[in-house]
C-alpha cells in the first residue's frame, strides 16, 4: 500500500436544520509531510472532540482504489483527494484485508487498527445530500480510524506496510457490517465485543446487539 495524498483541515461553519455547526471534514491534500501524533494530526482542525480525534482515532484512512466509484455516483462535485475526510488517502488500502489490531508501518509513524469510520450528516452536507450516508453504508467501504503508536510524519509516497497482523478474525468491514446489519453469527459480534483492540466505543455500540442475540 502507498500513500497517495495527505490531507488537513481548517474550520468550517455550515448550516445545519438551523443552526450553526463548525467541522473539520473539509481536508486538502498538503504538499508538504504531516505529523501523527497520539491524540490527532498536527495542523488538522477536529471541530467536534466527543467523536472524532483522541487516542482511538487519531488519524483517519481512506482508499484511493474507491475514488472513481464514488465520482461516478456524485460526478458534479469537486473532487480532490481528502474528500472523504480522511488525513491519509491510501493506494491499495482494503478495508475486508485489514483486521481490527494490525499494526502497520507509515512513513515514521507505528499506527494500529481501531475501528471503521461511521459516517455522519456533515459527510451529508460536504456531498449536497445526506443521502450518501446511505449509500456509504450499503457499500461497505468505511475506511478505517487508527491509534498512533509510535509517532511521526508521514508523506507522498510512503509505504503503508503491515508489521504485527493481530490476533483478531475481524476485519474493518466485518465490524462496520455489524454496526449497521442485523446479520450476523452470535460468535462473531461476541468476538468482536471482547476485542480489546476495537475501540470502545465502538464495543458500547455492539452490545445490544449482543444482548438482543442471546433472547
Amino acid at each position: 500500500m502507498e500513500v497517495k495524498s495527505v490531507n488537513l483541515s481548517s474550520p468550517r461553519i455550515v448550516h445545519w436544520k438551523g443552526k450553526e455547526v463548525e467541522t473539520g471534514i473539509y481536508k486538502y491534500p498538503v504538499q508538504e509531510s504531516i505529523q501523527l501524533g497520539t491524540f490527532g494530526v498536527a495542523k488538522d482542525h477536529v471541530a467536534d472532540l466527543k467523536v472524532h480525534g483522541g487516542i482511538d482515532k487519531s488519524c483517519y484512512f481512506y482508499s484511493a482504489d474507491h475514488y472513481e466509484y464514488w465520482k461516478s455516483l456524485y460526478p458534479d462535485l469537486d473532487w480532490n483527494w481528502g474528500m472523504l475526510g480522511e488525513n491519509i488517502t491510501v493506494e491499495g488500502l482494503e478495508e475486508s484485508k485489514i483486521h481490527i489490531g494490525d499494526v502497520y508501518e507509515i512513513g515514521e509513524a507505528h499506527i494500529q487498527i481501531s475501528q471503521p469510520r461511521q459516517p455522519c450528516f456533515k459527510l451529508g452536507i460536504k456531498f449536497g445530500t445526506q443521502k450518501i450516508l446511505r449509500d456509504f453504508i450499503n457499500k461497505g467501504w468505511p475506511g478505517c480510524y487508527a491509534r498512533v503508536i509510535k509517532e511521526g510524519k508521514v508523506e507522498v509516497g510512503d509505504k503503508m506496510s503491515l508489521i504485527i497482523r493481530s490476533k483478531s478474525s475481524q476485519s474493518v468491514q466485518d465490524i462496520f457490517k455489524m454496526l449497521y446489519s442485523d446479520d450476523f453469527e452470535r460468535i462473531k459480534i461476541e468476538n468482536a465485543v471482547h476485542d480489546g483492540n476495537l475501540a470502545q466505543s465502538v464495543r458500547q455500540q455492539l452490545l445490544p446487539k449482543l444482548e438482543r442475540s442471546a433472547r
